[in-house]
């Protein structure tokens, strides 16, 4: 009998320490009226800060069709890389869109909704004078790089360039405005960035090559919700935005180069339907 107490008790305690937020999170949004989602204000066009000071952007655009889905007001909350997954563990946000790379070290704390929404990849910004076509042409060419990206082992494998590796991505970005490389090497959606932020030291650059090797971006949600209704609408959401195309309509809104990933996911997607 005692031990039957005390396993009562051991299971009570358990339970109590489960979060509320492991309920249907889909009716807590829904009753409360609003969905809170972590959001970047900084990463133009993805999500940034309009002149009036209000976050607009691609993933902004998602994440009011969300709300608008579930028929509640949204509330955005800016986030950044080192705290947008704990503001979703804790519960102080109800899923992440913010450029979130889909990692397996990731899949372990956070639920990842697939068909992944987007995905950078890899490519150069230059200075349009230097007149590249293709990635071939890099080939012997002074190209700069941050030391220990993913990318450049495979790019210097394939393409040969002569590559000069930097300890960060100003001092990258630096040494090619110094002339001492013909491009930088990097994430493509980094180098849109930087294109769109209307600054004029950059109104002579491009990126001029197809982007390659993309690397696959996804909203978040606990894992407590990854099997429950709330990842279910948006993961059948993400289906949509693919198959109807919205996903590249939004790239040409906000003047983004057309992803591989998103065309290629568009005519696969269709060709289920």
């Amino acid at each position: 009998m005692k031990r039957l107490t005390a396993l009562a008790l051991a299971v009570a305690a358990t339970l109590a320490a489960v979060p509320a937020f492991a309920q249907d999170t889909l009716a807590k949004i829904k009753e409360k009226g609003v969905l809170t989602v972590g959001v970047k204000n900084d990463y133009k066009p993805w999500g940034f800060l309009d002149p009036s000071g209000k976050i607009v952007g691609l993933e902004i655009d998602l994440a009011q069709e969300v709300a608008g889905k579930i028929g509640v007001k949204l509330e955005m909350v800016p986030v950044i890389a080192a705290n947008r997954i704990e503001f979703l563990r804790q519960g102080r946000i109800d899923m992440i869109l913010a450029t979130l790379g889909d990692t397996q070290d990731r899949r372990k704390q956070i639920g990842m909704i697939e068909p992944n929404y987007y995905a950078g990849a890899t490519n150069v910004l230059a200075p349009k004078s230097a007149g590249l076509k293709k990635w071939e042409d890099l080939k012997g060419r002074k190209v700069c790089a941050v030391q220990g990206a993913y990318y450049n082992r495979r790019v210097s494998q394939i393409y040969a360039p002569d590559m000069v590796v930097f300890p960060s991505v100003p001092d990258g970005l630096n040494a090619l405005q110094g002339n001492n490389c013909v491009a930088f090497l990097f994430d493509d959606t980094l180098i849109v960035s930087t294109l769109s932020g209307g600054d004029p030291k950059w109104a002579n650059y491009e990126m001029p090559l197809t982007s390659e090797d993309p690397q696959l971006w996804a909203i978040g949600v606990r894992l407590d919700d990854l099997d429950g209704p709330f990842a279910k609408l948006v993961k059948d959401m993400s289906v949509d935005w693919h198959k109807s195309g919205k996903l590249l309509a939004l790239e040409t809104k906000w003047g983004i180069k057309q992803s591989p990933y998103l065309i290629e996911t568009n005519k696969k997607l269709k060709g289920g339907s």
